[in-house]
């Protein structure tokens, strides 16, 4: 199981990441979450741990935040923008077009 956990600062700045054994990251997701709205940055995985579906465990973790805490989500990340457009019944409650 890829445990992924989310660090905000008292800004409401921080990511969504994962970290290997050793307490390096190795998939983040930069956020930010102001008022009712979370905005989504970047994604990113380590070359050394890209195609294990670490980034989709960055969006299912996310998502699952964003309906927990009734925010509307701002996709400015290619990658996340990518997968609202491509799945719109999936994130239509929390896409803020």
């Amino acid at each position: 199981m890829i445990d992924v956990q989310l660090t905000l600062n008292q800004k409401g700045h921080g990511s969504f990441f994962v970290a290997d054994a050793n307490g390096e990251k190795i998939a983040e997701m930069v956020i930010s979450v102001s008022g009712d709205q979370l905005t989504v940055y970047h994604t990113e995985v380590s070359p050394n741990a890209q195609g294990k579906g670490l980034a989709g465990e960055l969006l299912k973790t996310m998502v699952a935040y964003a309906r927990a805490h009734q925010l509307k989500v701002i996709p400015l990340c290619p990658y996340v923008h990518a997968q609202f457009k491509r799945h719109p019944a999936l994130y239509n409650d929390i896409w803020k077009q």
